[in-house]
């Protein structure tokens, strides 16, 4: 086509999304390939082995680059920092048996779908790749890779309700699931053999067994053996640890996979319904709900009717959840562009639970498929459990770069190696052993290991108090938080409302405020509908469910649910109402009960929901209840008292939550269902407030206290109205009676792409200090000052500005408040003020769930660590970007976050820092301990082999078992200390103070074996030769024995000598051994760190134990002189410490 192949070579797959990778084009060459098999059997495999580690090497030895469209292999590598890339082979997929003719493929699949566009002509054939359980299929128009198995995005309101409310038709249906795959979320249970082979191919084990060989070669048959039984106790672990983690998603997901659905088809215009099992449905398939609990087997669009389902298996909360159906909006939008955030008001979920279903006038419930398999909400979870996102951490690539330095090490020990023996004449096969063995000995095989015993002793011990962990590694990175933020309701404060008040409106007043519990029961009237019937609760096992303030609000009515179903409304074709009928304590009222119609569910984005209801034998009526300021905004201004805004501010300053009402009679003869929300929710008469308290919990004050004195930041980021969440934010502690706060408000300026920012004191009485603030931020001379996008702060003054604004910053004695909306504007339209605002930005209220994962991303790139406990509704989204997300639902894990608590208190945020802390400082110690125990043993080693000697079999594996294995196992069991110090642990392995306290460590050691060496070749009794001369001239000394009776000794030390030496003893061995086992003690206790991030080590009792123990028996190899242990143990006899030598001579 005359394309460069080059150009086309790349592109970017999931463009935007989380998942985002670089695709790259190439094509297997024959020679290529031959030279690589070639490779692989001249290497004995290793090549191959190499490829498999390094799947990028694999493609640029084996294959050429070429465009995508030619490309049979794939390289795939992901465009975050780690750069990590992944082989895929391209696969065809034949659709040639289902389309003999374009009339096989016609109508509803319309010429723009993906499907169309993806099969090839003449050979019907299509291009497809599969990553991460995905299938992409190859666009021969967009010349770009495509997702399937999901509904395109850009069908209209009006497009879905046309193109698929009658079903696809069987042709349709059978090319959409070749193309796309069963609908299942399938993680099969992989087998033992497999998950033996790729952790037996892991980079640590290879390099085991490489270890293992070259001690087999040198007759460390004990040591060897040890390793390779530790080894497979290590292996059998994990893989069972593996293992049981596939059974348990395997039980998860696999109920999902075969369930009986009825669907609706297509013939030859006339619509029929069918049952078939689930894992043959196909986006775009339309399915009938029935009655009675479902579990859904797919993502789908609501499209008539109505549901309450049950989603706690995504959000973790159990409360009911109300799904409408989608509007049939004539528009050019997209679907999900018309409905903004609220897209999922419409969207069944796949792996949440239908617990009702209401039929409209067609009589039945019907939802299109959206997505299927691993394209679903459920996929999407299982997914990130299967590939779960790297974790980049300091510690964990500074040990990467410090194991490289050991290895660098190892190599200068290799060249001394060869050049000791060689010039010694040694043979060419000893040289090449003694040399490879310092690259076992210089580079610890357990170090990866030592790095995790830490982080599970830790799991365990939170295990034990109630907050689980999902994400393991991210418990190190708990250590390092600086800033957690709060969600307010039911995180900061108790979950359930109390009624506090209400404060009805009439003829545009405010009348007397009506306290609860009082003593009268509330009037009939407009409020009292409202309270009855603007809420979406459902009567589910016998209770009353829903949202707290829903149930608080109704259960005032003293009404109850009729839940008996198939009520007939008068005028409506609906035979499912909601009917709420006066219960037996509530106060006489002039109706039998009151139906709800149609409801508007609860947006975030829109701060409110609506009902359509009917007294039975009555009229129509909306009603509406949200934010007090978006209630307002909806009614006619006639309705809205003037003193509203005054209103609203006396109590939500008293951290009062307000709910606003409202409420308007429909024209009669209308359709509910007929109406848009826009139409609903207009020209409305205010109502009133409802006040309701939601009081701090117990230990929310406290906890926040710690933070701060431990210099941890605290935020609040809540859907909640802005002067509650202020006051709440007071009087929990995270603004301090003396500070003050701002107001950052935002707009856009109607007509034009740019947008205001205007800075107020929240106070209204605090002016003075206010223009204090504005002068020295330089916003005056008047207040509040207004900025455009056009002329932003920074450029009013230039040179004075930036230092006042950092000045006022710095004096930490403002903190910053601002809504959903402005924090969108300020990111759009200031980006360069809003480094400067989150720096002492404390609150922000009327965030959407999308906002508060922006939040917690922009604070990350400030370089902060951030925490976000919340209570798992509205925050997954935070939950799950924060460094260390921490859940409060009920239930024992939440998918959405990698630390779930199981009782929702804030407790556990300071309780999961301190033992993130402590298990930090515990991999630090253990990286140390381990780095100067081979560093130790390392040389040691080098230092006999000046001589051509070495260490023994059983001094290896009594300093390798006995004394670090039990030391690495131990010494992670000190548990957290009880205070948080206002200072965090180091998170870098290479900074000075650690290198400078490891390179010490190392020149003690090297000092020590050093001296010891030269010292016992000063000795009088010490011979090069003789190993027993020592022992000779004690025994000479302490007794005249005869020549005779001395030989004779001799004789049979020799003797004994001849049958167990096997040319490691010799005083130098022994000296150095010593000394180097007590040095790894010394080592072990210094680098036990205690205070201020774990408890003093005397505390770990087990670990002194050990210690003393292995100490112990250092000193009992001393002074024992028991010939078949020195024999084993390959021990030269030295002198007792306190024998009396000849010539005054020292034992050493």
């Amino acid at each position: 086509m005359g394309e460069n192949p080059a150009k086309n070579h790349y592109a970017q797959l999931n463009q935007g999304e989380e998942n985002e990778m670089e695709i790259f084009g190439y094509k297997t060459q024959g020679c290529r390939k031959a030279l690589c098999i070639a490779g692989y059997i001249l290497s004995c495999g290793a090549l191959l082995l190499l490829f498999y580690w390094k799947p990028e090497w694999d493609v640029w030895a084996n294959c050429i680059r070429c465009s995508l469209e030619e490309a049979d292999i794939v390289l795939l590598r992901t465009t975050d920092e780690f750069r990590i890339y992944s082989r895929k082979t391209v696969t065809w997929i034949s659709v040639s048996a289902l389309i003999k003719s374009r009339l096989d493929y016609p109508g509803t699949a319309e010429e723009d779908s993906v499907f169309s566009k993806a099969i090839m002509k003449p050979s019907l054939q299509v291009k497809s790749i599969q990553v991460q359980r995905i299938r992409y299929v190859w666009n021969i128009y967009a010349k770009q890779f495509q997702k399937v198995g999901a509904l395109e995005d850009h069908h209209t309101c009006s497009a879905i309700h046309a193109k698929f409310g009658s079903g696809l038709t069987c042709n349709e249906r059978n090319v959409r699931k070749v193309i796309c795959g069963p609908n299942t979320i399938d993680v099969p249970v992989i087998p033992v053999w497999k998950l033996l082979i790729k952790e037996v191919l892991n980079p640590f084990y290879v390099f085991q067994l490489f270890s293992v060989c070259l001690w087999f070669a040198e007759d460390y048959m004990e040591y060897a053996t040890a390793i390779i039984i530790m080894s497979l106790l290590s292996i059998f672990l994990t893989v069972y640890d593996l293992r049981q983690q596939s059974v348990k998603l395997h039980r998860l997901v696999e109920s999902h996979n075969n369930i009986t659905v009825t669907v609706c088809r297509n013939k030859e215009g006339d619509s029929c319904f069918q049952e078939l099992e689930s894992h043959h449905l196909v986006p775009g398939d339309m399915l009938v709900l029935k009655e009675g609990k479902t579990l859904l087997p797919c993502d789908a669009i609501l499209i008539s009717g109505q549901c309450i389902v049950n989603e706690s298996m995504l959000t973790g909360e159990s409360i009911p959840v109300t799904k409408t159906h989608l509007p049939q909006a004539d528009n050019f939008k997209p679907w999900r562009m018309h409905c903004a955030e609220d897209y999922k008001k419409h969207v069944l979920f796949c792996g949440t639970e239908v617990i009702q279903t209401k039929a409209d006038d067609t009589g039945v419930v019907k939802a299109v498929v959206l997505r299927t398999g691993f394209n679903t909400a459920k996929g999407d979870l299982v997914r990130s459990i299967l590939y779960p996102k790297p974790m980049n951490f300091k510690l964990y690539r500074d040990a990467l770069r410090f194991l490289m330095c050991l290895i660098a090490f190892a190599a200068i020990g290799m060249i001394y190696t060869v050049c000791v023996f060689a010039l010694n004449g040694e043979e060419a096969g000893e040289v090449v052993k003694k040399s490879l063995d310092v690259i076992t000995i210089a580079v610890p095989p357990a170090l990866p290991a030592a790095l995790t015993t830490g982080i599970i002793y830790t799991q365990r011990r939170l295990k034990k108090k109630g907050i689980f962990c999902i994400s393991p590694q991210r418990i190190n990175m708990c250590g390092q938080l600086n800033l957690i933020c709060f969600d307010k309701t039911g995180t900061l404060t108790e979950d359930g409302l109390d009624l506090w008040g209400l404060l009805p409106c009439e003829r545009d007043c405010f009348q007397d405020i009506h306290s609860f519990p009082a003593d009268h029961s509330l009037p009939w009237g407009p409020v009292f509908r409202a309270m009855a019937v603007c809420h979406s609760l459902i009567v589910w096992e016998g209770k009353i469910q829903g949202d707290p303030l829903d149930v608080k609000m109704f259960e005032a009515t003293n009404w109850v649910i009729d839940d008996s179903s198939g009520h007939k409304i008068e005028g409506q074709g609906s035979t499912h109402a909601t009917v709420v009928r006066p219960g037996p304590k509530a106060s006489s009222a002039p109706v039998e009960g009151v139906a709800i119609l149609h409801q508007f569910p609860f947006s975030s984005a829109l701060q409110r929901m609506s009902v359509i209801a009917q007294e039975i034998g009555g009229e129509q009526q909306v009603f509406t209840k949200g934010a007090p300021e978006m209630v307002a905004m909806l009614c006619r201004a006639e309705t809205v008292p003037l003193n509203f805004e005054s209103k609203l501010l006396l109590y939500t300053a008293q951290g009062f939550r307000v709910i606003g009402l409202a409420c308007k009679s429909l024209q009669a003869g209308k359709q509910s269902t007929d109406l848009t929300r826009e139409e609903v929710e207009s020209d409305l008469t205010f109502l009133g407030l409802l006040i309701m308290e939601n009081r701090l919990k117990r230990e929310t004050k406290p906890v926040l206290e710690e933070l701060s004195a431990a210099r941890i930041r605290s935020v609040m980021v809540t859907g909640d109205n802005i002067q509650t969440a202020v006051t709440v934010a007071k009087n929990a502690g995270m603004i301090s009676a003396t500070n003050r706060v701002i107001l950052v408000e935002a707009n856009k300026i109607p007509g034009s792409f740019s947008a205001s920012i205007t800075w107020k004191p929240l106070e209204e009485n605090k002016t003075e200090d206010y223009r204090g603030l504005a002068k020295a931020m330089g916003l005056e001379p008047r207040s509040p000052r207004v900025f455009t996008s056009a002329a932003p702060v920074q450029d009013d003054s230039p040179p004075t500005t930036e230092r006042r604004i950092r000045l006022a910053l710095a004096s930490g004695q403002y903190h910053f408040a601002m809504s959903g909306k402005s924090y969108q504007i300020v990111a759009q339209h200031f980006r360069h003020l809003l480094p400067k605002l989150l720096l002492n930005g404390t609150v922000f209220a009327r965030m959407s769930p999308g906002q508060k994962s922006s939040l917690v991303e922009e604070f990350q790139k400030l370089d902060y660590f951030v925490g976000m406990c919340g209570d798992g509704a509205n925050d997954c989204g935070a939950l799950k970007v924060a460094h260390a997300g921490i859940s409060l639902s009920e239930q024992e894990a939440s998918v959405a976050s990698p630390f779930t608590s199981r009782t929702p208190s804030i407790a556990c945020v300071p309780e999961l820092i301190r033992e993130g802390r402590a298990a930090l400082v515990t991999s630090f110690c253990m990286f140390k301990y381990m780095a100067l125990y081979s560093t130790i043993q390392y040389l040691g080693v080098l230092l006999l082999y000046w001589q051509l000697n070495a260490f023994g079999n059983y001094q290896f594996l009594f300093q390798d078992l006995a004394i670090t294995t039990v030391i690495g196992v131990t010494m992670s069991f000190t548990g957290a200390y009880p205070k948080l110090v206002p200072y965090r642990p180091p998170s870098q392995l290479i900074s000075p103070p650690l290198l400078l306290s490891v390179v010490l460590n190392i020149l003690f050691s090297l000092s020590l074996q050093v001296f010891g060496f030269v010292v016992v070749q000063e000795q009088p009794w010490y011979s090069k030769t003789d190993i027993y001369s020592a022992c000779l001239s004690v025994n000479n000394h302490m007794e005249n024995s005869s020549s005779i009776s001395s030989l004779g000794l001799h004789g049979m030390r020799d003797g004994a000598h001849g049958q167990t030496d096997n040319g490691y003893k010799s005083y130098e061995n022994t000296t150095v051994w010593l000394l180097s086992t007590i040095n790894c003690l010394i080592v072990a206790l210094v680098f036990s760190k205690g205070r201020p991030f774990r408890q003093p080590i005397y505390t770990n009792y087990v670990f002194i134990l050990v210690l003393i123990g292995q100490l112990g028996i250092c000193l009992f190899l001393v002074f024992a002189d028991i010939d078949d242990l020195y024999s084993k143990m390959d021990v030269s006899i030295i002198p007792s410490l306190f024998a009396p030598l000849p010539h005054g001579g020292s034992p050493w």
